[in-house]
């Protein structure tokens, strides 16, 4: 029964170890049998938490654009050993995380509308930099990319 269940949740999608573990509690399998069913299928490398995080890393940065830190909570609530998180989160380098932010805050601006008004402007400034944060963005990086990319926003307006 353990076997299947095991199977049969690694069939829908990737899994690591913790999220097979809470799954056979969840259906009742005692822990020595989940532990055995799952020691097996790490031996045949069909449970592997160090590759499950790359593949988590790189399908998250490319969909979500997360940055890092966001991506460090989702692994650790996924039961991944930091040492693993951070294997995996090497493939994320800093201009990257910068490129994916700056991405985020051309799509929320809207095109030939920059804020212009100084109150208008710091609403945007906090918007954006806020949305950014969320996703795991430090504070600092937000706060430059979105001062740099309003920046922008009011040249390309001015330009005729």
């Amino acid at each position: 029964m353990a076997r299947s269940i095991v199977l049969r949740q690694l069939t829908m999608a990737p899994r690591s170890r913790h999220q097979l573990e809470l799954k056979l509690a969840e259906r009742g399998v005692p822990d020595d049998v989940a532990a055995a069913v799952l020691d097996r299928f790490e031996e045949v490398r069909l449970v592997d938490d160090a590759e499950f995080a790359r593949m988590w890393v790189g399908s998250r940065a490319r969909t979500r654009s997360l940055a890092r830190g966001a991506l460090r909570r989702e692994l650790a609530e996924k039961g991944i050993a930091p040492e693993e998180a951070e294997a995996a989160l090497e493939q994320l380098s800093d201009e990257d995380e910068t490129a994916a932010a700056r991405e985020l805050v051309r799509r929320k601006l809207r095109p030939g509308r920059a804020p212009e008004d100084r109150g208008e402007r710091d609403k945007a400034v906090r918007r954006l930099a806020s949305m950014l944060v969320r996703k795991g963005y430090s504070p600092s990086l937000a706060f430059k990319v979105v001062a740099e990319e309003l920046a922008a926003a009011v040249t390309e307006t001015d330009t005729p």
